[in-house]
This record gives structure tokens, C-alpha cells and sequence, in this order.
């Protein structure tokens, strides 16, 4: 309980501050919801949640001075397993291709903000995955890692988006799983590798543009 009010009050800025970019945007939902008489785009707040994982299990990690190796290697594991679900929001976008052309910017406004959200909850949580790899790492290795881990949320948010798999596929389907990424990986995929490479490239752009202008948890 001490841990989890240490935490809170180091984080009392952000915290807040995410609480309300995230109400602003089951806001605008509500308002479309209402104008639309539809739940089509309910599904972004279970987006949301999901995104939101992440970025509670770095911050727990990093509310102790160093956690032990083989906690953090196992937080590390389901961490980098869900951290695809945070930056996923953004291929949401595809769903305007489903709206009406009168309430369209509705819809735009309504699925960037729940994009920009879910953008901003990856950039924090990877920031404190980088200061936790400092920990235990010699720091030379630090940033062939972080490129490597924007490689695989990519892939990851391929996965999720065009063959429908969840994070939660790896206990529940691994077989399907391995088998759909091994072809990927052996047979020729322009699709998939173009997407990885663009997608890993924006990701990695995005945030190494926010830490330069100094936007820190």
C-alpha cells in the first residue's frame, strides 16, 4: 500500500493529466455514440484498456530502486508482449472507412484522440523501460534494444491487425501463432515486412522526437 502511494504521488502530474485526455475521449465517444445512435467504436475503449498495461507495469518496476533480475525479466516479457496494444490505436484509423461522410470529423477527432492516448502511454512506458534496461545492461547495447523493440511492437501490431491475433493468443493459440510467424519469416511477405519497417520507423521517430523536446513522466 505504501509502494502503491509512493507511486501515486510521484506520478500525480502525469497521472492526472492522462486521467483526463483519456475521460476526453470516452467523451467524444459518448457524443458520437449519442448523435450516431450506434456503438460502432465502443470497441476503442477495450483498445484503451489494453494500452494502458504497459505503461502500469513499467511504472510499478520502476516505483523500486532496482527489482530483482528475474522479476524484471519476466516483467519484461509480458511487458514487451503487451506493448503492441498502446501504439495498435493508431491502425484504427482504417474504421473510417466505415463512417458517414456528414459525421466524419467526428469520427476522425474521436479515433485520433483515443490514438494520440494510446501513442503517449507507449512513449512514457517505453521511457521507463529504457531507464530500467540502464540498470542492468552496459549501455552501448541500450539502443540496438530499443530499435529491436520497435521492430517487434510493429510486427506485433501487424499480428493484431491484419492476421487478428491478441497478446493473449501466445498461451492460447501458440501454435497458430508460430506457425503464422514462421511463415512470414521464411516465405517472401512484402506486406508484413513493409508494414514492420514503416510502422517501426514512426514508432521510433515519435519517440525519440518527444524525449528531444523533453517530455519526461
Amino acid at each position: 500500500m505504501e509502494t502503491l502511494k509512493t507511486l501515486i504521488l510521484n506520478r500525480f502530474k502525469i497521472l492526472s493529466i492522462l486521467t483526463v485526455s483519456m475521460v476526453l475521449s470516452i467523451v467524444l465517444l459518448m457524443v458520437r455514440m449519442k448523435l450516431q445512435q450506434s456503438f460502432y467504436l465502443l470497441f476503442l475503449v477495450w483498445n484503451l484498456c489494453l494500452a494502458v498495461i504497459p505503461f502500469g507495469i513499467t511504472t510499478s518496476l520502476i516505483s523500486n530502486p532496482k527489482p530483482h533480475k528475474i522479476k524484471f525479466i519476466l516483467s519484461f516479457g509480458i511487458w514487451l508482449l503487451f506493448l503492441p496494444n498502446a501504439p495498435y490505436i493508431v491502425t484504427d484509423l482504417l474504421h473510417l472507412n466505415n463512417s458517414e461522410q456528414h459525421l466524419l470529423w467526428l469520427d476522425v477527432l474521436v479515433i485520433v484522440s483515443f490514438a494520440f492516448n494510446g501513442l503517449i502511454l507507449f512513449m512514457l512506458s517505453l521511457s521507463d523501460m529504457e531507464k530500467l534496461l540502464k540498470l542492468y545492461l552496459n549501455p552501448k547495447y541500450i539502443f540496438s534494444i530499443m530499435l529491436s523493440i520497435f521492430g517487434l511492437t510493429a510486427f506485433g501490431i501487424y499480428l493484431g491487425r491484419f492476421l487478428r491475433y491478441n497478446s493473449w493468443e501466445l498461451i492460447n493459440n501458440p501454435i497458430a501463432l508460430f506457425s503464422d510467424i514462421t511463415k512470414i519469416i521464411c516465405q517472401p511477405n512484402i506486406e508484413a515486412w513493409i508494414f514492420t519497417i514503416t510502422f517501426g520507423t514512426f514508432l521510433a521517430m515519435f519517440y525519440y522526437m518527444i524525449k528531444s523536446i523533453s517530455i519526461k513522466p
